[in-house]
Order: structure tokens, then C-alpha cells, then sequence
């Protein structure tokens, strides 16, 4: 992830953005040409900034996609939210997308082993007054 300015995106809407000349153009991103930047535009912009920037082949643009469901899953968001924010159908095809970080599997496993034994134990003891 890139540390950029909180101000990035209000930058571009406010003084980048109004220079394209669209002032009744809905779009987030015009181009100079038509209503939008087209997915091909993007991915080969992309695919040009990866290639000078040295960074691995396997990186392709549908990354951010993946990368922003996986973030979601990490930092607590409901699963069915998430689903939701990308437009599946089915939770599956959500977790296919998720490649959460090891450090997250294990903190996960242990939040729920542990609460598996202090439950063990608590049924335990209340067995035995």
C-alpha cells in the first residue's frame, strides 16, 4: 500500500478533475476523449507503470480488487458486507478472493481456540459445584 496525503482524492476532484472540461460529466475518471477511461486504457497504463517500476509479472490490476476484499476480511468487516460491496452472488466466490496473511490465520485460530477452552473449562466448573 502506498502512503499517500489524505488529500489525494479531494486534490483531484477540486483542481485536476476540472480541467478535463467536464463539468456535467458524472464520471470519477473522464478522459479527454469520452465520458469515462476505458478498462483497456487503465490496464495498459497499469501494465507500463509495473513494467518500469520493476514489479512482478503477476501483478495485473484486478490485484487492487483482491487486495481491497482481503483488506476488508482483515480489519473485521462482516464477510456478507463485503460480499456485498464487490457484487457476488455467492460468499465462495468472496473467498476466493480473500488471501488473507498468515499472521491473520494464526491470530484468528488462536482468538477462537482459546475461546474453545475458556468455554471447555467454564462448562467444567460449573459441572463441578
Amino acid at each position: 500500500m502506498w502512503d499517500w496525503p489524505p488529500d489525494v482524492l479531494d486534490e483531484w476532484f477540486t483542481e485536476v478533475r476540472p480541467l478535463f472540461g467536464t463539468d456535467n460529466n458524472p464520471a470519477a475518471w473522464p478522459s479527454e476523449r469520452g465520458l469515462r477511461i476505458g478498462c483497456q486504457r487503465l490496464n495498459s497504463r497499469f501494465i507500463a507503470y509495473r513494467k518500469a517500476l520493476s514489479l512482478d509479472d503477476g501483478l495485473d490490476f484486478h490485484s487492487f480488487r483482491r487486495s481491497y476484499v482481503t483488506h476488508l476480511i482483515e480489519d473485521g468487516w462482516d464477510p456478507r458486507f463485503v460480499q456485498e460491496q464487490v457484487g457476488h452472488e455467492h460468499a465462495s466466490t468472496t473467498s476466493l478472493y480473500t488471501c488473507v496473511s498468515s499472521d491473520f490465520r494464526t491470530r484468528t485460530l488462536r482468538r477462537h481456540l482459546d475461546s474453545t477452552i475458556a468455554a471447555a473449562l467454564q462448562t467444567q466448573t460449573g459441572k463441578q459445584a
